[in-house]
């Protein structure tokens, strides 16, 4: 397995009105150079809700390119291109089923570690036009993924993109989202509600379906 990429491209955005009731969001970002990255968030990058998004364990959003393809092929009147979903980092070659839970990775100079899968909620939906396409990537388990940020820097298109660690207890994002999405797993919902570097938010959805 792969284990070494370079950054294809990086988005950032602000607020803007979106869906039917005019809400801000910042989902719709542009493609950037590079991303000044702190413990709490980018100099480039701004939430409109901070309940929601941002903070310290979902400084960074990472989607993969390959499901693009999957949406276009379902949704083939839906215009889906990199950055539009709301992440702040696309890599061609790492996905939700390759990504695992506690993953530190190095992006450039920055150290960033996995923390737990997007939740989809109906600004997705709101941005393509599409009715339930965020049932659609919670099912599929294609939300992709937040992380927490070990060591500050600069990350720029092109830089290199390495696995430091692995935790071989670990799940990779997809089946984590799934677990949530389905709640019928509950022997999987208890292992992964032990993964230590699990976001508490996830880690009480795990707990709760683990009952």
């Amino acid at each position: 397995m792969q284990l070494a990429f370079n950054i294809d491209a990086l988005f950032a955005g602000h607020p803007q009105p979106l869906g039917p009731r005019g809400a801000p969001s910042s989902i719709k970002k542009d493609p950037v150079e590079l991303l000044t990255v702190e413990k709490d968030g980018t100099k480039e990058d701004e939430q409109a809700n901070t309940r929601l998004h941002g903070g310290p364990e979902k400084v960074l959003h990472q989607y993969s390119p390959i499901n693009y393809y999957t949406l276009k092929m379902h949704f083939p009147e839906g215009t889906f291109l990199a950055g539009s979903i709301g992440e702040n980092i696309s890599v061609e070659g790492m996905c939700d089923a390759t990504v695992f839970i506690g993953d530190v990775w190095r992006f450039g100079d920055v150290i960033l570690q996995v923390s737990a899968p997007r939740a989809p909620c109906n600004k997705i939906s709101h941005r393509y036009g599409i009715a339930n396409l965020d049932r659609f990537v919670g099912e599929r388990g294609i939300t992709g993924w937040y992380y927490r940020v070990m060591e500050t820097g600069v990350m720029r298109v092109g830089d290199s993109v390495e696995l430091i660690s692995r935790d071989t207890q670990s799940v990779n994002v997809q089946t984590l989202m799934q677990c949530v999405h389905t709640k019928a797993d509950k022997a999987l919902a208890k292992q992964l509600a032990s993964l230590d570097a699990l976001d508490d938010e996830w880690r009480l959805k795990c707990e709760k379906i683990a009952r």
